[in-house]
């Protein structure tokens, strides 16, 4: 499966980085790229990468994504997480990265509220 990114400015002057697909050995620099172009244009109060259609990601996608907030950090631009799929949420949880990006809950497909019968 390949990598798409779309990226979108957000109220407030935050910039959203939407990668969908798997971030690995041979995606993870478009999610390097994709930061560093958002930087260059300017200095936005925040990024927000919005992992919910993440399918996947390796030690090369999350080290992509240390190196972005490594960058983002040295601009004085806060780098966070959102919306995590539930394998992200593990993968950074696992490595213990989740707290570096926000400590986002995962994101659920179905996660409209429920009524149980009777309640």
């Amino acid at each position: 499966m390949s990598l798409s990114i779309v990226k979108s400015v957000l109220p407030g002057g935050v910039v959203q980085i939407a990668p969908r697909g798997e971030i690995d050995v041979d995606t993870a620099y478009e999610v390097r790229e994709a930061i560093a172009e958002v930087l260059a244009k300017g200095r936005p109060s925040r990024i927000e990468l919005n992992m919910r259609l993440v399918t996947f990601i390796d030690s090369v996608g999350i080290s992509a994504m240390v190196a972005g907030f490594q960058t983002c950090e040295v601009s004085g631009v806060k780098l966070v997480v959102t919306e995590p799929s539930r394998f992200v949420h593990r993968q950074l949880w696992v490595t213990g990265l989740l707290g570096l990006f926000g400590a986002p809950e995962p994101w659920f497909a179905d996660s409209t509220p429920q009524v149980l019968p009777g309640a």
